[in-house]
């Protein structure tokens, strides 16, 4: 049995040298777990946008028959067809959104947005499904309303699946929550910088490299693993377009106003139908079955009305439409989506948003080409341009709209006159209206919720209580043990009563790795060090900040004030994420409390 023993402490101490060479040879610190763990969510959010576009492309050709694009289906039907389709879709997709209220009653189909500013980042997988799959119908049954809404939702869920398997803490959570967002983004569009600014500049109002560094990398991932398994390509393929004359900054200048004075009309007109419906109080299938039949009537002289209008953007951009169609597919597009959105139909409204910027540019260049051709020599330049003007005051966020135009488009000449009309149009919107396309309903999420984020002020909501401890009697196989099961570079010592006595590194233990005989006797009270700062549980987060600055480690020991004992462990990561989200979003101050 003697002999025995120092077998067993030398595969230990095998081991805990192996433990050791990670930790001082690839030191991976917090922020590198992070950006692993972001990877993860966007590879993961690729596969699910995947599962989302095949679900939606099997009911398209179920109901119609068909597995050509949206409009070229509708137009093949006939006009029953295009009246009834809809109509059921509405129908299948409100029924799917009863029967998941009814199977899980007190479980609430939480937004992403939701879970990354006014919640602690937890998204239910099983009420997104049901919203993702209601949305599968609506969408597929040509609802005027666009894919990236649950895409984003069901990359959102996943990462947020992660997080809670990972045990993550609430802001880390929420930053990786974002992550899915931008990584749903990116695969819906095939735009990673824009899907990070997206989140970056809509959602958490902040730049700082702490959360758009892990943003960026989920987005890459996301777009990576699209090109990887579809034939992700440019979303937009145009031809080459030029500033052909200075001249032509006039007319993009007043584009920039006339976009910033649509697009609170057009928010205004999606509430105003939505309050209408709401006020029907027609049960939801039915609700949703009215907006259909209204999206199936338009449909049945104007079919360009159903789906995303993706693919008469395409043809807008490339001049194969003429401007008499384009005023009234136009109008009755616009209709249609405010059916689609006010009915409830879940879905997003961001890709109807770009086909309305390029229907209103292109009518607009058209309009000043026929009476100065110099002023605009080239209409589709303007329907690109109108694109994003219309998204940057839509979303209030130019950065975003003009990024994610040049990403879906790689068209860099065009790129002056779009950055001065997003910008202008941003303004003029602003200086109409100070509401977005989801600041509405965000605060209108965060009234019902008042209390349901509480920013931290102490190190009381930040602490994790399961800190890696060990007893001051402990032995070297226990101590040996903790460090091999966790991945924490330090461990507590704490006496018989639970206070906290001293912590000891992984380098502590170095030199009793190469003599098993020496480690067998050795506890913990031989090896513990008491220079390691603590932090009171009831310490500010600022006082708490200044002792990092002092301690090159990643965490540190919490304890009680009056009694001394372990509370648990104070994470770097999570303080700077924190008060990092104290700041709010569009940059506006949020008390820390």
């Amino acid at each position: 049995m003697k002999e025995m023993v120092p077998q067993f402490y030398e595969r230990l101490l095998r081991l805990l040298r192996w433990r050791l060479w990670i930790a001082e040879k690839l030191r991976p610190s917090p922020w590198q777990e992070t950006l692993c763990w972001a990877a993860v969510a966007g590879v993961l959010g690729a596969l699910s946008a995947l599962t989302f576009r095949f679900g939606v492309d099997l009911i398209h050709s179920l109901l119609t028959g068909n597995t050509e694009g949206m409009v070229d289906s509708f137009r093949e039907l006939n006009w029953q067809q295009r009246l009834g389709i809809p109509v059921v879709g509405g129908v299948l997709a409100g029924m799917v959104l009863l029967f998941g209220k009814r199977l899980h009653p007190g479980e609430s189909s939480t937004d992403y947005m939701e879970a990354i500013l006014i919640s602690s980042g937890e998204l239910r997988v099983r009420a997104s499904v049901v919203k993702s799959t209601a949305a599968m119908f609506s969408i597929a049954s040509g609802g005027s309303i666009g894919r990236e809404g649950p895409m984003v939702q069901l990359a959102a869920v996943a990462a947020s699946f992660i997080g809670r398997w990972r045990k993550f803490s609430a802001p880390q959570l929420r930053l990786l929550v974002a992550c899915g967002a931008a990584a749903g983004i990116a695969s819906a569009y095939n735009a990673p910088i824009a899907g990070s600014f997206f989140v970056a500049e809509i959602i958490l109002g902040t730049i700082a490299m702490e959360s758009l560094g892990p943003l960026a990398v989920s987005a890459v991932a996301a777009t990576l693993t699209m090109r990887a398994l579809s034939n992700a390509h440019t979303l937009y393929r145009v031809p080459a377009f030029t500033l052909n004359s200075l001249w032509e900054i006039g007319p993009f200048v007043v584009l920039g106003i006339l976009a910033g004075m649509v697009a609170p009309i057009f928010l205004r007109s999606l509430r105003y139908v939505e309050g209408w419906f709401s006020a029907t109080k027609l049960p939801l299938p039915l609700r949703l079955a009215l907006g259909g039949l209204i999206v199936g009537g338009l449909a049945v002289r104007v079919p360009e009305v159903c789906g995303n209008g993706y693919s008469v953007v395409v043809s807008i951009l490339n001049g194969q439409i003429v401007w008499s169609v384009l005023l009234l597919v136009m109008v009755c597009k616009w209709i249609a989506t405010a059916a689609s959105f006010g009915s409830g139909a879940p879905g997003g409204v961001f890709t109807p948003t770009l086909f309305m910027g390029a229907s209103l540019g292109y009518l607009f260049g058209f309009a000043v080409h026929s009476f100065w051709p110099t002023g605009a020599a080239d209409p589709q330049a303007f329907a690109l341009v109108g694109m994003g003007a219309l998204l940057a005051a839509a979303s209030h966020a130019p950065v975003m709209a003009i990024i994610m135009l040049f990403e879906m488009t790689l068209s860099y000449d065009i790129i002056l006159p779009l950055m001065l009309c997003s910008v202008v149009a941003y303004y003029t919107a602003r200086g109409i209206e100070d509401k977005s396309l989801y600041s509405q309903a965000l605060q209108k999420k965060a009234a019902e919720q008042p209390d349901a984020v509480h920013l931290p002020g102490i190190v009381a909501d930040l602490v994790k209580s399961q800190a890696t401890r060990v007893l001051q009697t402990a032995r070297f196989e226990a101590i040996a043990r903790q460090f091999l099961q966790s991945r924490r570079e330090e461990i507590y010592v704490t006496t018989e009563e639970g206070k906290y006595a001293g912590a000891i590194s992984l380098h502590d233990i170095k030199p009793y790795l190469n003599d098993a005989a020496v480690a067998a006797h050795v506890i913990a009270g031989d090896l513990l060090r008491d220079d390691v700062p603590t932090v009171g549980l009831t310490a500010t987060l600022a006082e708490a900040l200044r002792i990092f600055a002092l301690h090159a480690g990643q965490t540190l020991p919490v304890v009680e004030p009056e009694s001394g004992r372990l509370a648990g462990h104070l994470v770097k990561n999570d303080l700077l994420l924190a008060l990092l989200e104290g700041k709010g979003p569009q940059g506006q101050a949020v008390p820390i409390r």
